[in-house]
This record gives structure tokens, C-alpha cells and sequence, in this order.
């Protein structure tokens, strides 16, 4: 049903095209499952194909309350308007904000957690 990846230190879920109804609990509960394994990367959810309906909109909300319980960051990318709108509107503002991107590669981005930089050794200072 899920499919997922990692990119750059991120987790990247797939919902599937077909998202119904009945289809909601198990999907919020699947990402947040997935979230809470690989806790603390931080977790962007595709939706590949336009979500005319309210089925993969609110499988996502519920996950982005959940994974903000687990204190995972999350966001969303999805290359539809419509939906992107949905999901701002829909979207829990008393937790984390839901970040909603048009591409997979600007939501890791924006999640991601940069490296550190190299450590400095103090016996290195010009004298």
C-alpha cells in the first residue's frame, strides 16, 4: 500500500493513486508507524495524482498530528494546486505547520537537516 525511500537523511512516503475512504486510518497510521521507525528523520508524503476527493487529504492531516505527537517533522509535496489548498486549509496549525510543496525535491529541502560542520580543533589557532 506505502512505499518509501530516503533522501538526503529524509524519509519519503508514497501514497497510492487509489486512496478511498476506508482506505484513511490505515494510511495515517501507516506513515506515522513508518515515522515513529526511522524517528527522528523527518518525513515528507508524496501524492503523486490529483486528490479531488478528501480521502488522501485526511489520511495525511491525521499522520502530520501524529507524527508531531512523536516530534517528527513532516511535510507534503504534491504537484497538485487544488490539493496543495486542501491541505493548508485542513491542516492542524496548534502543532508544527504542514509544510505543502509542489515537488518531492523542494519538501526534502525544506526538511532536511543540514550536516554539521566540520568539527575545528583548538590547538589549530594562528599564534
Amino acid at each position: 500500500m506505502l512505499t518509501h525511500t530516503f533522501e538526503n537523511g529524509v524519509l519519503v512516503v508514497a501514497l497510492p493513486a487509489d486512496v478511498g475512504v476506508g482506505d484513511r486510518s490505515a494510511l495515517s497510521t501507516g506513515i506515522a508507524r513508518l515515522a515513529g521507525a526511522h524517528a527522528p528523520a523527518p518525513v515528507v508524503v508524496e501524492i503523486d495524482t490529483p486528490a479531488d476527493g478528501a480521502a488522501a487529504v485526511s489520511a495525511v492531516v491525521r499522520a502530520h498530528r501524529m507524527c508531531a505527537r512523536l516530534g517528527v517533522a513532516m511535510c507534503v509535496a504534491t504537484p497538485g494546486a487544488a490539493t496543495r489548498r486542501l491541505l493548508q486549509a485542513n491542516s492542524d496549525t496548534s502543532a508544527a505547520p504542514l509544510g505543502v510543496h509542489a515537488s518531492t525535491a523542494a519538501a526534502v529541502a525544506a526538511v532536511a537537516v543540514p550536516a554539521a560542520p566540520p568539527a575545528v580543533r583548538g590547538d589549530a589557532v594562528p599564534g
